[in-house]
């Protein structure tokens, strides 16, 4: 750098970069570097670091994909302690909790450290539970790590091993590789700069292979980032130049020699274009040997990418892709640059894996650690439904329904989970549940197993098992028989049931008299006898015990959807009033929790329940109001005794509880309401446990294949008792369930006497004489006018009554007899003189 410089290219490590970015930040240089990865060294803090190649920041998420991608949540990270390393292990534990995983344990050693140091640190990550293992090094010291990993039995099945792209790039260093190095490394993982195989990089990897003097015989990915930033300097000072840039320098005073000092600071000169050659630089656009040359807004270049390889034999295979467009891919990001991107869990894919112990099933990622610990679980010292969970003189210290559908679980799991049970309570009285919780959110304990609601507050602080009892809260009430009623006849309809049937009854009667009256003489006769008439159809027609027959199409019409509709009520009323007379009806002054909210009586919870906190955060209950009950004989003495007496006016439990409380109390209380809330009892394990996830399903195989009914009948056998009391209510009908058939008869009437009517109208005129409508002298014409209309509807009412056979011979009849005149008022003309 004494030298009139303008653009620097190098170095090849990180650490270095960080110091010569400081003398070009100065100088106003711009550092072209091909190999420095550190995400650290950001454009913001150093603003003439050009970075030619890959930041590790997007490899770290490529590494993060890759841990979500199959499904593992925890990962161990073995790195190098200097600025490279401890950087890119930074960046890989954000991405990783994007993900919902995280680095379990960060494990660096010294640069250069000897083999007894790296034995050491594996040996202690090796007791740890994760089997996942991030390894980003330096390439001096990293087959060193799968040697000694290799001797300690560390690459067999089980393992993961992830390497960063150092480790490929060593490997592409060299044109062979001996046998024994890769045997070291079967099964592991590695990420590889992406570098798409184009012409020109095939017309350089010739024109390299034709080369008589160099130092290898291959190449890897940076030698392609330095080819390319070579070229990139190149084309940016010829740009620069042709734009009328001008080359010249200018001492800085800034710079002086110490005493002493072999550095010759005052020889540094700044350049005194670089800020515009900077950003002639940042405005490159080519297509180099290692792909496009472009940097993005952040000064990266654009489109990272990597190559997923999978080493095995004796050299590796590519699985698959990561790109910062559409994450995980068997297509070359070349043509997913095409498409709009697509980040999607189902559209990430991956080829097949060989993994350590030349396996092709996934690893499960993690084991239990080998460091002679049983896991630690609660299990609560309850006091009272000791049917749940309970204190035993047996091995295991504790017996109950939740043990035997945990230790089920367990034996499910295609591993062995040492364990140990510790009680969790004075036995006193029932422990507080959410205090155990939060005592496994603490690692005071990794897990607590026994009737364990799942409720929001908790799931923020543990993992829950998949629900294997359903479980919600329901209200406890006294409750008394109700006595017979002498009026239980009328229970079975409500009031507004009990009227509109009656009018549909006397209408329907009414109906048919009408469409029967004037062609069916058991239709006829005195007013008295015709309304005992109508009477006595419209309400025989309920027994189906009518005497009367229809003749007219019309009120058999009526009369048919009429007993249909009959026969439905009949029905119906039969059924409801053999329920009412034969099933025990029960009534409770208390409803249910609406009853209890809105008054002030005290209310029954269990000790160490959640509901406690539910009832007064959620329903704004107040704490006075709350009792604690210990046990089912609490339960009991308090219901019977009530408010008054000292005791509650109801019970607010889970439903598992209040169910084995009935059972013991032969059904004397029973619930009131509906069940208000909806949860389920888990087993609580400590945040991002891999064991939940498996417990949860093997608590699903013991719900498929009947084994959690038999636990369920092994340890809660009880007496059925009705859940409910039954609403007198309830068993009423309402017009509700039956207005669709009032209607659909309501219109049958109508149009049947609308048809009626018609015809009757129409008979009506042929019937009336023309000779009325004009043969009436009028003298006063507003007297005649009113008479006539009188006369008129005292004509059709009496037509209306007239029998229908009659009315017929007589227009017959006058048909008759004015064809006659016709014929002599024709013949008389003829005869008469012309």
């Amino acid at each position: 750098m004494e030298k009139d410089v303008v653009v620097a290219i190098g170095p090849q490590s990180s650490g270095i970069a960080h110091v010569i970015s400081h003398v070009v930040n100065e100088l106003h240089v711009p550092l072209l570097s091909f190999a420095a990865t550190d995400p650290s060294l950001a454009a913001l803090q150093y603003p003439y670091f050009l970075r030619t190649t890959q930041s590790d920041y997007f490899q770290m998420y490529a590494i993060a994909d890759l841990v979500e991608y199959y499904g593992w949540r925890e990962v161990i990270a073995i790195f190098v302690d200097d600025d490279y390393g401890r950087s890119g292990i930074s960046i890989l534990g954000d991405a990783l909790a994007k993900k919902r995983a995280k680095i379990s344990y960060k494990a660096p050693f010294p640069p250069k450290s000897p083999n007894t140091t790296i034995n050491d640190l594996l040996v202690g990550v090796n007791l740890m539970e994760s089997r996942v293992y991030v390894v980003h090094v330096n390439p001096d010291t990293g087959l060193n790590i799968f040697a000694e990993a290799k001797s300690l039995g560390m690459m067999s099945s089980s393992y993961v091993w992830i390497a960063t792209d150092w480790l490929p790039s060593y490997l592409d260093s060299s044109e062979t590789v001996d046998t024994d190095t890769m045997n070291l490394l079967q099964g592991v993982i590695a990420l590889r700069h992406h570098t798409p195989d184009t012409d020109l990089k095939k017309k350089f990897t010739s024109r390299w292979s034709g080369l008589k003097y160099k130092s290898s015989a291959s190449f890897n990915s940076y030698a392609l980032y330095a080819y390319d930033s070579v070229w990139l300097a190149a084309r940016a000072l010829d740009t620069y130049l042709k734009e009328g840039g001008n080359i010249s320098f200018s001492n800085d005073p800034r710079l002086h020699d110490t005493n002493g000092s072999s550095l010759h600071l005052t020889s540094l000169r700044i350049f005194d274009g670089g800020q515009q050659f900077l950003q002639t630089i940042f405005g490159m656009n080519f297509t180099g040997v290692s792909g496009k040359i472009q940097f993005d807004k952040d000064k990266n270049l654009m489109d990272p990418a990597y190559d997923i390889l999978n080493i095995g034999g004796t050299g590796s295979r590519r699985i698959g892709y990561w790109s910062n467009h559409s994450r995980l891919s068997i297509i070359s990001p070349e043509i997913l640059y095409s498409k709009p991107p697509n980040n999607s869990t189902s559209n990430q894919h991956l080829y097949s894996v060989i993994w350590p112990g030349e396996t092709t099933a996934t690893p499960r990622g993690w084991v239990f650690p080998n460091n002679g610990k049983p896991l630690r679980i609660a299990v609560p010292n309850r006091v009272s439904y000791k049917e749940f969970v309970a204190k035993d003189s047996g091995p295991s210290g504790v017996r109950g329904y939740c043990i035997d559908v945990f230790e089920a679980a367990i034996n499910l799991l295609p591993y062995a989970v040492p364990h140990t049970y510790i009680l969790y309570g004075g036995g006193k009285r029932n422990p507080v549940y959410d205090d155990l919780v939060y005592s496994v959110a603490a690692n005071k304990f990794d897990a607590a197993v026994g009737d364990i609601t799942i409720v929001t507050n908790r799931t923020k602080i543990v993992d829950f098992t998949q629900p294997y009892m359903e479980s919600g809260l329901v209200v406890v009430a006294p409750v008394k028989e109700l006595k017979s009623s002498p009026w239980a006849f009328l229970k079975p309809f409500t009031v507004e049931m009990w009227g509109l049937t009656g009018g549909f009854f006397l209408l329907v009667g009414a109906v048919v008299w009408i469409l029967e009256h004037r062609i069916n003489h058991e239709f006829r006769g005195p007013p008295s006898q015709q309304l005992i008439t109508i009477f006595w159809f419209s309400f025989s027609t309920m027994f189906f015990s009518h005497r009367e027959n229809t003749v007219s199409t019309l009120g058999r019409l009526v009369l048919i959807i009429w007993l249909f509709v009959v026969l439905i009520i009949n029905s119906s009323y039969t059924a409801s009033l053999t329920s009412i007379l034969t099933v025990q009806q029960l009534t409770s002054r208390i409803e249910g929790i609406d009853t209890l909210i809105s008054s002030t009586e005290p209310i029954g919870i269990q000790d160490g329940s959640f509901a406690w906190n539910y009832l007064i955060d959620e329903l704004n209950i107040a704490a006075s109001r709350l009792v604690k009950l210990k046990s089912q004989a609490d339960y009991a003495i308090a219901l019977q005794r009530g408010p008054s007496g000292g005791g509650v006016a109801a019970i607010v439990d889970e439903l598992p509880y209040i169910e084995l409380f009935l059972s013991s109390t032969n059904c004397k209380f029973r619930t009131v309401g509906s069940e208000f809330t909806k949860s389920g009892w888990g087993f609580a394990f400590q945040r991002d446990s891999p064991l939940a996830v498996d417990l949860s399903t093997a608590i699903l195989q013991l719900s498929e294949n009947g084994d959690l009914q038999k636990i369920h009948n092994k340890w809660l056998t009880r007496t059925e008792c009705s859940m409910q009391i039954n609403q007198v209510d309830s068993n009423q009908l309402s017009l509700m369930s039956f207005w669709g058939l009032f209607l659909i008869c309501g219109i049958a009437c109508f149009i049947a006497l609308t048809i009626f009517f018609c015809r009757v109208i129409c008979q009506y005129r042929r019937f009336s004489p023309e000779a009325e409508e004009g043969g009436v002298e009028e003298i006063d014409p507003s007297r005649s006018r009113r008479t006539m209309r009188t006369s008129s509807f005292k004509n059709l009412m009496g037509f209306v009554d007239r029998k229908e056979a009659d009315v017929k011979e007589i227009i017959k009849q006058r048909s008759s007899d004015r064809k006659r005149q016709a014929s002599h008022s024709s013949d008389g003309q003829s005869n008469s003189p012309s």
